[in-house]
């Protein structure tokens, strides 16, 4: 399988190119500018790409059997604060990136699109989705350690998810655990759709070596076509 991936260099991104390698994979990485990035890796190449312009995900994409798009307006490997800064100051940027990938489709119907979102529109009871009540996102930014202005990006990622609601292409949205970030690749975790998965704790969360199984399995065996999906412990 060819599999793209955009936002390469970034935490999970990097983590679904070693994950798709291991597995036998080809890759296409791509990133904002990759005229510099030097990796010798077997069955990878680079390319640069801009994410909020259809005609250039449509260049790339003849070939690919699913792009995966890990994209944010910062890289939060490389400079955390700067990552959030960027998302709080534009976070219509995310709906916008999905138009396009969803534009770029047009000519290219039977790739798989696997989008990379937020937690925040997951449902933390029924009927009731934490985007619909600020204190509810305050609460959970404040337990992150995340400004509270953070929220017009959580709002930002659930805006792009009802982009992708409205599409017919073959789309599935990851959402990925409240707190994840690098660690351990278990491959033991537990899969959920609308709803977040909790450990023993009552804590949503994985590390970002795991997200990198859930994605590279559905890419290899589809199960959440046109439906959004989560994980957790």
């Amino acid at each position: 399988m060819h599999i793209g991936v955009i936002g390469a260099s970034g935490v999970i991104g990097s983590r679904i190119v070693t994950e798709a390698l291991q597995r036998g994979h080809r890759v296409t990485a791509f990133s904002r500018d990759a005229s510099a990035i030097t990796d010798p890796r077997e069955n990878l190449s680079w390319a640069s790409v801009d994410v909020l312009d259809a005609a250039s995900i449509a260049a790339v994409l003849p070939g690919l059997d699913v792009l995966i798009s890990g994209y944010q307006p910062g890289n939060a490997a490389k400079d955390f604060d700067d990552a959030v800064r960027r998302a709080i100051a534009d976070p219509t940027v995310y709906a916008t990136a999905a138009r396009a990938l969803l534009k770029a489709l047009d000519s290219h119907p039977r790739t798989r699109l696997i989008v990379i979102g937020g937690a925040g529109s997951l449902e933390i009871a029924p009927g009731v989705v934490r985007t619909d009540h600020e204190e509810l996102v305050h609460e959970a930014l404040d337990a992150l350690g995340l400004p509270r202005e953070y929220t017009a990006a959580v709002l930002g990622h659930r805006d792009a998810l009802n982009v992708l609601r409205l599409s017919n292409r073959l789309w599935t949205y990851f959402s990925p655990a409240e707190l994840i970030a690098p660690g351990e690749r278990t491959g033991r975790f537990r899969i959920g759709g609308d709803q977040p998965v909790l450990d023993a704790d009552g804590r949503s969360r994985i590390s970002a070596e795991d997200a990198a199984v859930a994605l590279i399995d559905e890419a290899e065996l589809p199960r959440f076509v046109q439906r959004r999906f989560t994980i957790g412990y």
